[in-house]
């Protein structure tokens, strides 16, 4: 049996802020944007070329089991392009504050493009929300 990780939720407090940020700014497609019930709000993001989600909530109670996050807690999931540059240039130009393109050397973080699968550079959401963004060698699909 497959697990698949396909949707994660996001904590925002303004959902078409949001929608804005990941959609004009980051370039994800906007799946679904639905009241799923009265005062519940679903917007679902998919990163191009990925087979997982966002889930951006509102209204919605937690799943039983789990526990509410607050906006601007969910810090560290990791994207992956295959030109870091091209990435950071792109979330640059669209006004996103952007980490310089950073790897890990000898003393730590160090700025600069790194060898195969070291070269990073991070930027947050409106709310805080943090994001990494990894140089992969080749598309996912290719390795």
């Amino acid at each position: 049996m497959n697990w698949t990780l396909e949707v994660v939720p996001v904590p925002v407090t303004d959902m078409d802020r949001a929608k804005e940020f990941y959609a004009e700014k980051c370039g994800f497609a906007i799946d679904l944007d639905d009241e799923v019930a009265p005062g519940m709000r679903i917007i679902q993001a998919t990163p191009p070329g990925s087979r997982c989600s966002i889930a951006l909530l509102s209204g919605m109670p937690p799943m039983p089991g789990t526990k509410e996050m607050a906006p601007g807690t969910l810090h560290g999931l990791q994207l992956c392009v295959t030109d870091i540059e091209a990435a950071r240039e792109a979330l640059v130009g669209a006004g996103v504050g952007v980490s310089p393109v950073m790897h890990v050397g000898a003393t730590g973080w160090e700025e600069g493009k790194g060898e195969t699968w070291n070269s990073f550079l991070t930027f947050e959401d409106p709310d805080g929300n943090g994001w990494v963004v990894q140089e992969a060698p080749s598309d996912l699909t290719d390795r």
